[in-house]
């Protein structure tokens, strides 16, 4: 299966969860694109990657959206959690405009992060999708993981402090792996 990502920190995860099977990265096929996620969902998005993937090799594909939701922000930055600063900016820089955000507007500190994927064969859709609440912090904290990880805090620890394993056991993306899975051996 394909996994249809360029960012390495979701490649490593997912190979992780799916431990038992063969999961090829796009570069490992030697596919070079970038797919505009112009979707309003995280479904859409994950949906457009994993068919514009599929046309390319027609092998099964796994795609991945996922982003943070501030949840005095509704949406925000929902599926902008990548971009919402354009293009090109550090984890860092968008971690602390989250911040600086939160601090300015919202009462309540309390996000989820959410993970939509989606499993295409050219036949058939399978999604999953997994949830987990938290809180921002007030500054980043911990040196493993990626993106936002420095900055969700889940049971008094950021994700960026536990574990790879730790924090593949309770992510937004295992519990959709998980759902993928249970449907898939249906």
């Amino acid at each position: 299966m394909i996994f249809a990502s360029n960012n390495e920190g979701k490649i490593k995860e997912i190979k992780e969860i799916f431990q038992k099977e063969k999961i090829q990265s796009l570069q490992e096929k030697k596919i070079k694109i970038e797919i505009k996620e112009d979707g309003q969902t995280f479904y859409e998005n994950a949906l457009k990657k994993a068919k514009s993937i599929y046309e390319i090799k027609k092998e099964p594909v796994l795609a991945d959206d996922s982003g943070l939701i501030i949840t005095e922000l509704k949406t925000w930055p929902g599926v902008y959690t990548n971009r919402f600063l354009g293009e090109n900016k550090t984890d860092r820089e968008k971690n602390m405009a989250i911040i600086d955000v939160v601090n300015k507007k919202c009462q309540s500190r309390k996000a989820e992060v959410v993970c939509v994927l989606v499993y295409y064969d050219g036949k058939n859709i399978v999604t999953g999708e997994g949830k987990i609440k938290g809180n921002i912090t007030k500054e980043p904290r911990g040196k493993n993981g990626f993106g936002f990880d420095e900055i969700f805090e889940y049971n008094n620890k950021t994700l960026a402090e536990l574990s790879p394993t730790e924090k593949n056991n309770l992510s937004a993306r295992k519990i959709a792996a998980e759902e993928i899975k249970r449907k898939l051996e249906r």
